[in-house]
């Protein structure tokens, strides 16, 4: 059955096109492609669709921008299949990508995602390695060799002490994720709320080591814009505290402990105090202190 791939599309026409080049560059062709457009200004990426002729891709536009949340839950509304992806319009897929995927699948059906192997990217395509996710892969990451399963409040307490995942790669079974829904009012972070509901709910990961998939960093990202303003700490803080509670409600005491010490995004804050002093933000510098001190 065909890997279903969606790209829920806001942002840069170049990147989208080569989003859509790696699709088409796959050596298993054993794929459907939807991409739903948010209402992004100029049809450049509708032409582009209409010119490759690709019975295998569909083409959605929205009438009014509804956000990125919003585009999530529309995308795992469309999914026919037993398995999908939703890509970020800016990332790429390598030539190994489906075979990888539906292989993976296939040897594990008891796994509800799968977390594919993972290059980290710079604007120009270039393999880079960040210090987030140095420490994403060398500290928080739970260690080990070969594909391997988590789950249960283990699971949980790694990805609430740092969020290791690396969203528009996961792919998930049709049947799990839509008996979930996108948390709203967290545009930065619902795509961890999404994951810790599915983990509370029981969820199986899957991580599969094989380098497949190429994940842009790049500092015009919406979680990077708002780092400057603040937003993304208060965000982040908010869930959290939810997180927490929702843990302790489950019996999960280390993992409620984890959500409330949230180490990584404290430290994560401290980076960015030296650039809000630089560029004289008051109020973005007190945000950044009291999610560093844990206020």
């Amino acid at each position: 059955m065909p890997l279903d791939i969606f790209i829920p599309y806001w942002g840069d026409v170049d990147y989208m096109k080569k989003a859509v080049d790696s699709v088409l560059a796959q050596d298993n062709g054993d794929w459907l492609l939807t991409i739903v457009d948010d209402a992004y200004p100029g049809d450049e990426v509708q032409r582009y669709v209409k010119i490759l002729d690709d019975r295998r891709i569909t083409y959605l536009r929205k009438e009014t921008n509804q956000g990125i949340t919003e585009n999530f839950r529309t995308c795992v509304s469309l999914a026919t299949q037993d398995i999908l992806v939703i890509m970020g319009c800016d990332d790429l897929l390598l030539p190994n990508f489906v075979d990888v995927i539906q292989r993976t699948a296939a040897d594990a059906p008891e796994a509800w995602i799968i977390q594919p192997g993972v290059q980290v990217i710079d604007e120009a395509g270039r393999a880079t390695s960040p210090l987030a996710d140095i420490v994403k892969q060398r500290l928080v990451k739970p260690r080990g060799r070969g594909p391997r399963m988590l789950a249960g409040e283990q699971l949980a307490v790694s990805l609430l002490h740092g969020d290791w995942l690396y969203w528009p790669s996961l792919v998930f079974r049709r049947n799990r994720i839509q008996d979930f829904d996108f948390r709203d009012g967290l545009p930065v972070i619902q795509d961890l709320g999404l994951v810790m509901d599915m983990v509370l709910a029981g969820a199986v990961l899957l991580i599969e080591p094989e380098v497949c998939f190429e994940y842009r960093r790049h500092t015009s990202s919406a979680s990077s814009a708002k780092l400057l303003d603040g937003s993304r700490f208060k965000g982040e803080r908010d869930y959290f505290d939810l997180a927490s509670q929702l843990c302790k409600n489950n019996g999960w005491r280390k993992a409620s402990r984890a959500a409330h010490l949230r180490l990584t995004s404290r430290a994560h804050a401290l980076l960015f105090i030296p650039l809000a002093l630089r560029h004289r933000r008051k109020d973005t510098l007190k945000v950044l202190v009291k999610h560093a001190l844990g206020r």
